[in-house]
């Protein structure tokens, strides 16, 4: 249960210019102490954005490549080493990233980008004990999660706890779908032991651009001008549902953190900018229709099969050398 207030910074933000950009993730972090609070001198610092598909940019379907930009300067200024990481469904990380417009900054920045490997590691929970994470994020000093926020067919929203589902790796997605994915419940229970396990050190959501309607690619971009930052990714998820006017029942991951006791009350966290009832939404579109989250065997294996026809066939190998 909790102890201790959690606290999410929630602020007013309209732009993706570069310079008001960096104005604004001063001011969110801020109350937190900035980034020297969550990284030291020497601390390897993965970056986890969200980097879905490669297919459809400017559709606001991925982490802006401007705001892990910023992110990651910060990082380098307080003498910590960012990498970026993250395992889409198809293709390569690096691949993903550069169709978004993200290799001007790896290259400025020399940031490398890598693609998750697994290794099981022990959860919280006894139900999911053999959990494949990745060696990279749960070795890294500092993990710092990325997220966008977005609609989404399956699970009502996407936010911080759902975008570390990217630290599964590669076609181990596809078997959690299949595993968990008959029941809603068990499936948001296994993202939310996902998020214990990372246990990301701050969490920044995207939310200048959002992506309504049929997400996570499907849908369309929407400015909503917020960012909102927190070490207690439960609460920010929370606080989030409350500004885009959801009910967190209709969240598999926040009702399922909270049934564990994780999630705190809306009353019990502080919010040292912005409440979220002054950024609140009224008309954000959720998708027309919810999709089963369980995939079933046949579209696994055609998912498999498109994986590796992907990375080994229509992508060149280029793509995947190592910075």
């Amino acid at each position: 249960m909790q102890t201790q207030k959690s606290s999410v910074s929630l602020i007013r933000a309209t732009s993706y210019e570069l310079e008001a950009l960096r104005e604004s993730l001063v001011i969110l972090l801020e109350p937190f102490g900035g980034m020297a609070a969550f990284v030291k001198k020497g601390d390897r610092v993965l970056l986890k954005p969200n980097l879905l598909t490669g297919a459809r940019p400017g559709k606001e379907c991925i982490t802006r490549a401007e705001l892990v930009y910023a992110v990651a300067q910060m990082v380098i200024e307080v003498g910590g080493k960012p990498f970026l990481g993250d395992s889409p469904a198809f293709g390569s990380a690096k691949g993903v990233a550069v169709a978004n417009g993200y290799l001007p900054i790896l290259e400025e920045l020399n940031i490398p980008i890598i693609d998750f490997h697994g290794q099981r590691y022990q959860s919280v929970s006894e139900n999911f004990n053999h959990l494949r994470l990745s060696k990279e994020a749960m070795e890294a000093d500092v993990v710092i999660n990325l997220p966008k926020v977005k609609s989404h067919a399956q699970l009502t929203l996407t936010l911080g706890v759902k975008n570390l589902f990217g630290c599964v790796p590669g076609k181990m997605k596809a078997w959690w779908h299949m595993e968990a994915g008959k029941d809603a419940d068990r499936f948001a229970q296994m993202l939310v032991e996902t998020a214990r396990a990372i246990n990301p050190n701050l969490t920044i959501l995207d939310g200048i651009i959002g992506h309504e309607g049929n997400g996570p690619s499907n849908g369309e971009p929407r400015q909503l001008g917020i960012l909102a930052a927190a070490s207690d990714i439960f609460a920010l998820d929370r606080a989030m549902v409350e500004i885009l006017n959801v009910s967190p029942e209709q969240v598999p991951t926040v009702a399922a953190s909270q049934k564990l006791g994780i999630c705190p009350e809306l009353a019990n966290i502080e919010f040292p900018h912005l409440n979220p009832d002054l950024l609140k939404i009224e008309d954000w579109r959720l998708p027309d229709k919810l999709m089963p989250i369980d995939f079933g065997m046949p579209r696994v294996i055609k998912s498999t099969f498109k994986h590796l026809y992907t990375r080994f066939i229509k992508e060149p190998m280029s793509v995947y050398a190592r910075n």
